[in-house]
């Protein structure tokens, strides 16, 4: 039996519309997972849910998730579809760049809000679920920026740091209800917005890895399957850096 078969499992992936969300929620379910994609963007929502096909095994919900009664409402939904939430892989995150003297208060909140007070809520409201059945995991998706900082990303990097630190505490708590709590923390990712950087700034970019390329979403995803599945079952409070030897 493949060890990464998540058959009969329920995956809830915030952020799920687009990017490395997207990636994760397919990759879920080509390896059996019944999924919950969500998202604020009710578009590329409908968009995404398109891509699957697949109305039995594959729930979307539009949803806030820095706001509680939101995030309430969608694991509602999923427990009167599933009956059941085994994995939350918390993937929502928005970027509002400048320094710190140019930044303004509303970029500052709006980010910590979808960043990370999201993984507070959603942590907190599964979780709950997930104590009662005395089973779970959730991953949460950082950022190397977390671990490094970055200039002009100070709002960014905050949130993502404090995602680690809400990893390591989430273990500690969740550890004896048998939930894992981990985190990955991606590097520099070949997206919509990497493409967009000029010759130079990207060839400066691929340098500094050790790798020498970019990282892929399906990097990612195959990071987020090995924690959502069984070859994992011994790893937890950890964070995953997938950044091509980047930060090495």
């Amino acid at each position: 039996m493949n060890n990464t078969n998540l058959k009969n499992k329920v995956a809830v992936i915030t952020g799920a519309s687009r990017g490395i969300g997207l990636e994760i929620a397919k990759t879920f379910h080509k390896n059996g997972a019944k999924i919950v994609i969500t998202d604020i963007d009710e578009k590329t929502l409908y968009t995404a849910n398109k891509d699957f096909n697949d109305s039995k095994n594959v729930l979307s919900v539009i949803s806030n998730v820095s706001n509680a009664d939101s995030i309430k409402n969608m694991v509602k939904k999923t427990i009167e579809k599933f009956d059941k939430i085994d994995i939350l892989v918390n993937c929502a995150g928005i970027t509002r760049d400048n320094l710190i003297i140019r930044m303004k208060e509303t970029d500052w909140d709006n980010v910590i809000d979808t960043n990370l007070k999201s993984v507070f809520l959603t942590s907190k409201i599964v979780g709950r679920y997930m104590m009662k059945e005395k089973s779970g995991n959730i991953i949460n998706i950082s950022s190397v920026v977390g671990i490094t900082g970055n200039a002009g990303q100070t709002n960014y990097s905050a949130s993502k740091a404090g995602i680690i630190g809400m990893t390591k505490s989430l273990a500690k708590e969740f550890a004896s209800r048998n939930i894992r709590v981990n985190a990955i923390a991606p590097g520099f990712i070949d997206t919509k917005m990497t493409r967009n950087l000029k010759n130079k700034a990207r060839e400066q970019l691929i340098d500094a890895i050790l790798l020498k390329r970019l990282g892929t979403t399906n990097d990612v995803a195959n990071s987020a399957l090995f924690l959502a599945s069984s070859l994992s079952d011994y790893i937890t409070g950890q964070i995953l850096v997938v950044d091509g030897g980047m930060i090495t």
